[in-house]
């Protein structure tokens, strides 16, 4: 994206997207978000009143492109309503072979400041919770299917910190095993069948 063209707010929002995901929130300073997208220190502050700011309304955007993304890739990967989890494996594979794949924003923003920076977790939780909506809807309608999505929701997190820690073919051969066990399960033993 040319962020050039875009008005201020935008062009410091998607140049902390950038930098915040790429490099760490504690590792990105202010003066180089600045520097980065063109604008001047006031009219930084005119649109975001503090890092701690800025850091909330990145996740907030994080979380509408990571979203719309996800929903996306399902689609380009057959996915529809109660069909099935192998899609969400191919559209994992699909984010981890990305050159710009750093892990979850999310996982990675409560690790390094979530007990320290108001409203990080909850914006976390929410980013999760309807992550698990979008996969509960993958599986037919059953009354373990939100057992079910929750499982399958860990085991995407898991891979994604696999991915970052092991690489991209371990953490796609766990997690489309830990899928497959998910969906053999009978309709009847549900999840429990797994657990037992």
């Amino acid at each position: 994206m040319d962020a050039s063209t875009l008005p201020a707010r935008e062009r410091i929002l998607v140049t902390a997207h950038e930098l915040f995901y790429r490099d760490g929130l504690r590792a990105t300073g202010i003066d180089r978000i600045i520097a980065e997208s063109g604008v001047a220190k006031l009219t930084f502050y005119r649109h975001f009143s503090s890092k701690d700011e800025l850091i909330r309304t990145f996740l907030d955007y994080r979380h509408e492109r990571w979203m719309a993304w996800f929903v996306d890739a399902l689609g380009r990967h057959g996915a529809v309503s109660g069909g099935g989890l192998a899609p969400l494996g191919d559209a994992m594979a699909e984010w981890f072979n990305d050159p710009a794949f750093r892990g979850c924003a999310f996982i990675n923003a409560v690790a390094e400041v979530g007990g320290s920076l108001a409203g990080v977790v909850q914006i976390a939780q929410g980013h999760k919770q309807d992550m698990l909506q979008v996969i509960a809807d993958l599986l037919p309608s059953s009354p373990n299917q939100a057992s079910m999505a929750g499982a399958a929701a860990l085991a995407v997190d898991g891979a994604i910190v696999r991915a970052q820690m092991d690489g991209v073919e371990a953490a796609l051969t766990g997690l489309r095993q830990l899928l497959g066990a998910l969906e053999s399960s009978s309709p009847g033993a549900g999840f429990s069948a797994i657990c037992a």
